[in-house]
């Protein structure tokens, strides 16, 4: 791991008296002007990760936390303090050396105010208070197989989990010897911890995020060859349809833009905020591109958080936010 201290002390160089900024804004419709501000600024909050990744807000204690696959860590950052290690290790407890990518990726605080994890290392999906306690693990096979890397994770209000497990977490991903599940599937965990595969033909599942009336689970597939927001359709027993193409990213790849789509998070009027090529695509719930927020950086992630309208998104090596015009789902 990187140290800490050194770490730190970059971060403190960099946000003097004018904060640090980075990227622009690129509108393909007026529209866009409805959700970012002509004159909103990406700020850089802390920089010189490996690969940064999950975010997530946590209103009890105002901060954010959010991973580093590579080194094994989860962070936190809030106004006050700037940036602390919050867990380490946060996705592998075995013996090193494992993968490119042992640590936790996608986290979420869940109904009852856990922190859950997408544990790559690990290979399973975690729940840990953050007052005290230690990790329970939420589920980590599927007929018997243990998961690939589980990657990202959504809850329902009904406390059902939806969540992807490509292989990027493994050994030589999907040519990995330890693989024990064919499909790179899309899973479901229901309340009494039972676990189905609901998808099982995408290639790289990757990010997903429920519309706000939970009747659509969005799913990002970051395969280059293959990249599209695929949209499904939850039925009454939580499993889901045979889904469609909501968004593809092919035209933006094929100028060149550089990303793939991997996270995605939704504003309460259904708008998508979706990672991808250029930074942060803003489309529309009908599927049309308004803009980016184009971030400079390969771009894994986002999250809502402060009071819904800043957009904390995670790009590399950096952490970094935009306020916005919108409020996200979850406020």
């Amino acid at each position: 791991m990187k140290n800490l201290t050194l770490l730190l002390l970059s971060i403190g160089l960099g946000c003097t008296a004018q904060q640090k900024t980075t990227g622009k804004l690129v509108a393909l419709d007026d529209a866009f002007y409805d959700y970012i501000s002509k004159d909103a600024k990406i700020e850089v909050l802390a920089k010189d990760f490996i690969w940064s990744e999950g975010p997530v807000w946590v209103k009890e204690g105002e901060f954010l936390l959010f991973s580093d696959a590579p080194q094994n860590t989860i962070f936190k950052w809030d106004e006050k303090e700037g940036l602390t290690q919050f867990l380490e290790p946060s996705g592998y407890t075995g013996i090193l050396p494992y993968s490119k990518e042992p640590g936790s990726n996608g986290l979420i605080i869940n109904n009852n105010g856990e922190l859950v994890a997408c544990e790559h290392g690990d290979r399973r999906i975690s729940r840990m208070p953050l007052s005290f306690g230690g990790k329970v693990t939420v589920a980590d096979k599927w007929k018997g197989k243990r998961f690939n890397s589980p990657n990202d994770i959504v809850q329902t209000s009904k406390s059902i989990y939806y969540f992807t497990d490509p292989p990027y977490g493994l050994p030589e991903q999907e040519n990995s010897k330890t693989r024990e599940i064919d499909a790179f599937g899309v899973f479901k965990v229901d309340n009494e911890g039972k676990v189905d595969m609901v998808v099982g033909n995408l290639s790289r599942p990757n990010g997903l995020a429920l519309s706000p009336d939970e009747k659509i689970l969005y799913v990002n597939q970051s395969d280059g060859n293959a990249p599209y927001i695929m949209a499904y359709n939850i039925q009454d027993d939580g499993s889901l349809d045979e889904g469609t193409i909501f968004f593809d990213a092919t035209e933006l790849r094929k100028e060149g833009l550089v990303g793939s789509l991997d996270g995605l998070k939704v504003a309460k009027d259904g708008t998508i905020f979706s990672t991808g090529p250029g930074g942060v695509l803003i489309i529309t719930s009908e599927g049309k591109l308004l803009g980016r927020i184009e971030t400079g950086q390969r771009t894994a992630n986002c999250a809502w958080g402060d009071d819904g309208s800043t957009l904390y998104m995670t790009a590399h090596e950096f952490l970094i936010r935009i306020k916005t015009k919108t409020t996200g789902t979850g406020f």
